[in-house]
């Protein structure tokens, strides 16, 4: 993996790509490799660039931001996806994070929040308000109705050991690796063991992925606020 973060920005806003853009401009270690006014041009861009991660607007025109992150993480895995989006527009999100997004931004971010969140990216983690990505999931993602969810991961959720489901619910509850060592009297390794393990059987990239996976298969119920 090189040094410098190559970060292609698809954003159908002119203003909202040059802001981004010069956010990173300063940064050491980072480059804008390309600029995207759409899914389709992003794309497109990223097979000819192969940047580290793509920023990614949800709303775009000709192809939207979720269906060109479904695209490049089947086409481009190596390639990361960090969505922006605003938090009135919750079922989009969700709908980024399960075509494959890595997590999701507000647009508003401050220039340090994003630098820390496309490294955390790069490295193969998934960026996320762990309680906020809870409730977003919690009001859009409900164990009863899992026509959208995928037939696998029900099966593949039979296949995991009894210590593999208490690391899911406290992952699907919003802790870290820490909390989740502490919680279970384990050290920080073993439980990274236990979550490669739990990925790879329920055939999901990331925690936000499993989060979802954990409300699609009736882990864990959602809690609607009052």
């Amino acid at each position: 993996m090189s040094a410098t973060v190559k970060v292609l920005i698809a954003d159908d806003q002119p203003l909202v790509r040059r802001g981004l853009a010069l956010m990173l401009a300063p940064e050491p270690g980072f480059r804008v490799v390309a600029e995207a006014a759409d899914g389709a041009e992003a794309v497109r861009l990223a097979h000819e660039h192969r940047p580290d991660v793509v920023v990614m607007d949800i709303r775009m025109p000709v192809l939207d931001g979720i269906a060109a992150t479904g695209r490049l993480a089947a086409e481009l895995p190596d390639c990361r996806v960090l969505a922006l989006s605003t938090f009135d527009m919750d079922e989009h999100v969700v709908g980024a994070l399960r075509a494959g997004a890595c997590g999701f931004l507000p647009k508003d971010i401050s220039p340090e929040d994003l630098v820390a969140a496309l490294r955390v990216v790069r490295d193969g983690e998934a960026i996320l308000a762990p309680r906020l990505l809870t409730r977003l999931i919690s009001t859009h993602v409900t164990a009863p109705d899992r026509r959208e969810a995928s037939p696998a991961v029900p099966s593949a959720a039979e296949g995991l050991t009894p210590r593999e489901r208490d690391v899911w619910r406290l992952i699907a509850g919003g802790s870290d690796n820490a909390e989740i060592a502490d919680r279970l009297g384990l050290s920080t390794s073993t439980v990274k063991n236990h979550i490669t393990a739990l990925f790879a059987k329920l055939r999901v990239r990331d925690r936000a992925q499993a989060v979802i996976a954990a409300y699609e298969t009736g882990l864990v119920t959602a809690r609607r606020e009052p």
